[in-house]
């Protein structure tokens, strides 16, 4: 695990709910278990705060980092996706992006990120679709300063082809799968009555890995997968044991915050 993708993963996992707020000591105490070293913590948040993720703070407990709302929101429309059961319901109809050209590279990569984040597809350069609409959007298209034209339309043809055209998911099943089973792995290896930091650390494994579904599982309306779908196995697990670890590894947050 990289230092940024943790400290994501931590703050939305953890101290969103917590006030969204650490000092930079328990950041780096709670980076531990990870084998996160505390030079690679300092420079990660140095990068989110330029990346108008992260703002410095001032705590009692000293200098500290808290969420943007650019963050937070960012954060909340992950969690829904994250530990939602299944895709909400689908009208058979799709969200049409057509954006103005972006020529700036970089930029055009972040663009193609995020929206492939939100669970858009690219149809081409310039044209994206996705199953619905995202309420992060507008956020996304206004801070890169992207006009776009946007359409609630219905597909004259077989959706399955659409689907089969836009996104991979055989190579997405496959992924399932092989989460799983070191998923498996990784729960099966903690001892019975595992000390709280380790309990914190498989569950930051587990959430992490299933977190990187966001940027490669659209949430596609359970009508256009095949059959016998893995995401539905693996969803099922995760939900579990993301349930059953988060006492120990909530009491471990707790105790390196005070």
């Amino acid at each position: 695990m990289h230092a940024r993708s943790a400290l994501f993963d931590l703050y939305g996992d953890h101290l969103r709910s917590r006030g969204g707020q650490a000092s930079v000591a328990a950041l780096v105490r709670l980076m531990k278990p990870l084998e996160i070293a505390a030079p690679a913590v300092r420079t990660a948040v140095s990068r989110m705060v330029r990346q108008g993720w992260l703002r410095p703070v001032r705590l009692p407990q000293g200098a500290g980092y808290g969420l943007t709302p650019k963050c937070a929101k960012r954060l909340d429309e992950a969690a829904l996706r994250i530990y939602r059961a299944g895709a909400p319901e689908w009208h058979g109809r799709w969200h049409v992006i057509v954006c103005g050209p972006v020529r700036d590279r970089p930029r055009r990569e972040r663009i193609k990120a995020d929206l492939t984040f939100l669970g858009y597809a690219a149809l081409s350069e310039t044209t994206w679709i996705g199953p619905r609409s995202s309420a992060e959007l507008d956020n996304l298209l206004g801070g890169e300063g992207v006009r776009a034209d946007r359409f609630d339309a219905a597909l004259e043809g077989d959706p399955h082809e659409l689907v089969a055209r836009a996104w991979d998911l055989k190579t997405i099943g496959e992924a399932y799968e092989s989460w799983l089973a070191e998923a498996a792995t990784l729960v099966g290896a903690l001892p019975r009555e595992a000390p709280a930091d380790r309990v914190f650390a498989a569950r930051s494994r587990l959430v992490h890995g299933w977190r990187n579904f966001l940027f490669r599982d659209p949430g596609l309306p359970p009508e256009l997968l095949p059959p016998g779908w893995p995401g539905d196995k693996a969803r099922a697990y995760f939900e579990q044991e993301a349930a059953r670890l988060l006492p120990a590894a909530a009491a471990f947050v707790d105790r390196e915050l005070s």
